[in-house]
């Protein structure tokens, strides 16, 4: 188990256990003593390090044979955003899978010999080491910033000249703000983007940053990938987060819930959560409780998670849509629709906005675009909102934060 800032050395320590069919659990370094014992114990590992030293006897112990290719998933903890968080277990590949498994990203981004991978996001995020991966067991150079800073970040386009690179959303807009020249993104054939629904107005401001063809987008999650969306794609259907990947198809059950039938080497359980697991799967199908539907060209337009559903005056109402059209207003960087207890709606539909202080703008769109149901009837204008360390929004956190915590009906605290 790692539970270490990302670096050169941790990536290839990860790849080399892989390759040898052991495990490594990534743990987000900072976490707090008790939340890292908490997961220490959970996992049960049969090595802990949390000492950037200790990799060095890592590194230079004897010459040991490796697969070709990672026979192993590295165990990620989902982010714990609608629970405790779960070990991501996939067990040990055979030779066939553990290929297919590395093809399948490979591939996909069309990595070669020719590649330098700017790897931003931490590397207890799956992503960071999949991509990575990918790029060095093609022959390609990577290059690891040890911490996201939109500076430190543009600087490594500047100086490394990366071909592919990695940001979620939020990093995207810092690293946005940060440039103020396309020439920063020049050496990009690509520029790929997930974790969290990106703005409308950041999505087409980075496209218009840089070249044709480099900003693609895919929907995932730590348990599996579901799509890959170009950025023709995009353009022609705004809002989109592509179509099934190659191997893969999807489907929407009489819930709202996306399924992703996937191949065999995809499979996975939740660490010692067997009632977790089965939930997740249906035959080959599994689900992560996100919201969607698709169009009659099989595009998927997400609405949210199942359990951010906003159940207004009876009514279901997604966040995401909402948020979707508020993001529209100029000034909006950033926004998060939650619903709070009410005496009268059953549930109150409120938004917290980052970057606009024109409560008044925002009412007009939203009368403008959203049914009388979906509009926010209270606003809360703020400088930033809560993320997990993989830039995700920490929606449940908001109504605390924001000191709109209904009542207790038994105390009245």
């Amino acid at each position: 188990m790692f539970c270490l800032p990302s670096s050169s050395s941790l990536l290839l320590c990860v790849l080399a256990a892989a390759r040898r069919g052991v495990v490594p659990v990534l743990l987000n370094a900072t976490l707090l003593q008790a939340e890292r014992d908490a997961l220490i114990a959970d996992a049960d590992p049969a090595l802990v390090v949390t000492e950037p030293s200790a990799l060095t006897p890592l590194l230079s112990g004897p010459a040991v044979d490796l697969a070709p290719y990672p026979l192993v998933r590295p165990m990620h903890y989902t982010s714990g955003t609608t629970g405790r968080p779960k070990g991501v277990w996939s067990g040990v590949l055979d030779d066939s899978d553990a290929r297919a498994l590395f093809e399948d990203e490979a591939d996909l981004w069309g990595f070669s010999d020719r590649d330098t991978h700017l790897v931003c996001s931490p590397m207890y995020h799956s992503v960071s080491v999949r991509l990575a991966g990918a790029a060095l067991l093609r022959g390609g150079r990577v290059v690891v910033v040890p911490r996201f800073d939109a500076a430190v970040a543009v600087a490594a386009l500047d100086q490394f000249e990366p071909t592919t690179t990695f940001m979620a959303p939020t990093a995207l807009q810092r690293v946005m703000s940060e440039s103020g020249r396309s020439d920063h993104f020049a050496t990009l054939r690509l520029l790929v983007h997930a974790g969290s629904p990106c703005p409308v107005a950041l999505k087409r401001s980075v496209l218009a940053r840089v070249g044709s063809g480099v900003l693609w987008e895919f929907y995932g999650s730590t348990e599996g990938q579901f799509t890959v969306c170009s950025p023709q794609e995009w353009s022609e259907r705004p809002g989109t987060v592509g179509r099934a990947r190659p191997g893969r198809r999807l489907e929407i059950d009489e819930d709202g819930l996306v399924w992703c039938h996937a191949p065999g080497f995809a499979r996975f359980e939740y660490w010692r959560d067997p009632e977790a697991t089965a939930r997740a799967w249906r035959g080959d199908a599994f689900t992560v409780g996100d919201m969607g539907r698709l169009d009659e060209d099989g595009y998927l337009f997400l609405d949210g998670r199942r359990d951010d559903l906003i159940i207004s005056g009876g009514v279901n109402v997604y966040p995401a849509e909402v948020e979707s059209v508020l993001a529209e207003v100029p000034g909006v960087i950033e926004v998060a629709v939650f619903g709070v207890d009410d005496d009268e709606w059953g549930e109150r539909v409120c938004a917290a906005v980052v970057g606009l202080r024109d409560e008044d703008a925002l009412r007009r769109h939203a009368m403008a675009r959203l049914a009388p149901y979906k509009r926010p009837k209270e606003y809360f204008l703020v400088g930033d909102l809560p993320h997990t360390a993989t830039g995700k929004l920490r929606r449940r956190d908001l109504p605390g934060t924001l000191g709109r915590v209904s009542p207790d009906p038994d105390t009245g605290s």
